[in-house]
């Protein structure tokens, strides 16, 4: 699978032969450093000093590299495909060797950041459902007014929470309609091409 670049991904990653090739090591390691950390402008002031580039030069460089290395990461491109595709940029040979380098030694570290990034969302546990049926009222002898009560319980970090809430039945088969949709969406080529890419 062949990683696809935008054109501004290109030319953020532009300045890469222009810094040269002892650059993409120091910009590497500041691209691992904002995975890990978040920006950090005083290092890119530091590496714009040490490097004799501009700090707008530094800070494309790593942006270019942090999308490379984390979306290269993510769905685990083979030695080949990586070359494949900075192929497209037009470096040298030493430049792409240097980048295959820093991506090969890498992306464990990087995915495991990945992994540890992505939101803990609950989990489903149980349900439980009430129909409630309102036949009349002091102002109304004859009404039907139905609700559909759900306790919703839910693991989230090991901890079980649970939520009520309360419909009356036309939503609710309105929401199963949409749901099933939803569910049959999924089933489409579009939709299985994007969830293979997101894991």
């Amino acid at each position: 699978m062949l990683l696809v670049l935008s054109e501004e991904q290109k030319a953020h990653l532009g300045c890469l032969p222009r810094a040269g090739g002892a650059a993409v090591g120091e910009l590497g390691r500041l691209a691992l450093e904002l995975l890990r950390r978040g920006a950090a402008p005083r290092a890119c002031e530091a590496a714009a000093r040490k490097l004799n580039v501009g700090v707008d030069t530094v800070q494309h460089g790593v942006e270019g590299l942090t999308y490379l290395l984390t979306e290269s990461s993510k769905l685990m491109i083979s030695e080949t495909d990586f070359q494949d595709s900075i192929h497209v940029l037009g470096f040298s040979d030493e430049l792409n060797k240097l980048l295959l380098q820093l991506y090969l030694d890498n992306r464990k570290e990087i995915r495991s950041i990945l992994g540890e990034l992505t939101p803990k969302l609950p989990s489903y546990h149980n349900l439980e459902w009430r129909l409630d049926v309102q036949l009349a009222s002091r102002s109304l002898r004859q009404q039907i007014k139905p609700a559909v009560t759900i306790k919703l319980h839910l693991n989230q970090h090991e901890d079980q929470t649970a939520q009520v809430l309360q419909t009356d039945p036309s939503t609710l088969l309105h929401l199963i309609q949409q749901l099933e949709q939803a569910l049959g969406e999924m089933k489409t080529n579009h939709c299985r091409r994007i969830v293979r890419n997101m894991k």
